[in-house]
């Protein structure tokens, strides 16, 4: 057996959903025609209190879009060290916006108010203007750790007394609604825009949505979209497969969920397990007092593949594609590994 728990990014469709992707109405979305990508974006957009939505080949395309029109060059953005837009976007907000990070070292990845209050800068020529706030819900490099809803409304609070724009990294956001308990809705109300990946434990192939709560950002979100080479053309048969996981996949979550935490459970008896980090959503990780290259290479030989964080830290991560005989396997797999 192969059980591959390296990202909730290896999801393929499932019969269902391709069989939806073959039947979708499409035409040419940089002409505006393509009648799938429009109800995607609108469907989006009104699930979170928004007034826009445009479709994106990829979350980090979306991110970047959202840093380019919130932000003027020399501006700074805060975010957590452990932020997705910090470790694994390339340089973007830099290369694309000309505007720096101003990085707060968290223990999950989880912004407070007061943090963000620390990290703003003086009004001064010496310092770059802080602009806007990023928050990843959930954080992956810090665990797959959500925003309560409390905490993201004091955020708000400290952002319009400051003059912030919130942007929400939306990467697993339905894996934050699904455990916090909140609606779309209550995320919308806080932030400015969102990027809401799909292709994730939603299980589609490609595909974020960016939605803004002003429509008249979606002009320039398109020129950007552009400019970095976002635009395509019958996407309807992408975005089709989107319109599916939002009507069949969100509830499942849970599963990944439940399936993450035996995960955990099984971890934290081994002896070989140094440090396990609390797990909240879909996300496992831990430390093994083995070398992280040696256990993932037991694994691995085993049929069991795994992913590292960094030098210490193992991740693993359940999706559509993990079943239960999966998790068992890794325990039988588990319970024989030496020290």
């Amino acid at each position: 057996m192969i059980a591959d728990f390296r990202s909730d990014t290896l999801t393929i469709p499932t019969r269902e959903m391709l069989n939806s992707m073959m039947a979708a109405r499409v035409g040419d979305d940089v002409w505006e025609e393509d009648p799938t990508v429009i109800e995607l974006e609108k469907k989006m957009a009104a699930m979170f209190g928004m007034e826009a939505g445009l479709f994106c080949p990829s979350g980090t395309m979306a991110n970047q879009i959202a840093i380019r029109i919130h932000t003027r060059q020399q501006d700074e953005v805060i975010c957590d060290y452990f932020s997705h837009i910090n470790h694994y976007e390339a340089g973007g907000p830099a290369s694309n916006s000309q505007v720096s990070l101003k990085l707060v070292k968290t223990e999950k990845g989880i912004l407070s108010a007061n943090d963000i209050v620390k990290a703003i800068n003086p009004v001064d020529v010496h310092f770059p203007r802080s602009r806007l706030v990023v928050l990843e819900n959930t954080c992956n490099k810090g665990g797959g750790y959500s925003y309560s809803l409390d905490g993201l409304r004091k955020i708000r609070e400290i952002s319009i007394q400051k003059d912030l724009t919130i942007h929400i990294d939306g990467a697993r956001i339905f894996n934050a609604t699904t455990l916090q308990g909140y609606s779309p809705l209550e995320i919308g109300g806080i932030c400015d825009s969102i990027s809401i990946c799909l292709s994730k434990g939603l299980g589609c192939p490609v595909g974020t949505v960016l939605v803004f709560k002003d429509k008249e950002q979606l002009f320039l979100a398109k020129r950007v979209r552009k400019a970095f080479g976002g635009g395509m053309r019958q996407a309807g048969y992408l975005a089709a497969a989107g319109l599916f996981a939002l009507e069949n996949n969100i509830a499942r979550l849970e599963k990944d969920h439940r399936r993450a935490k035996q995960i955990g459970e099984i971890i934290s008896g081994q002896g070989f397990c140094e440090e396990l980090k609390e797990v909240e959503t879909n996300i496992v990780l831990f430390k093994s007092d083995i070398s992280s290259s040696e256990l993932i290479q037991k694994l691995k030989d085993k049929g069991i593949l795994v992913a590292g964080m960094g030098d210490e830290w193992i991740r693993f991560v359940t999706y559509l594609g993990i079943e239960d005989d999966h998790i068992q396997y890794f325990s039988e797999v588990a319970s024989k590994i030496q020290n």
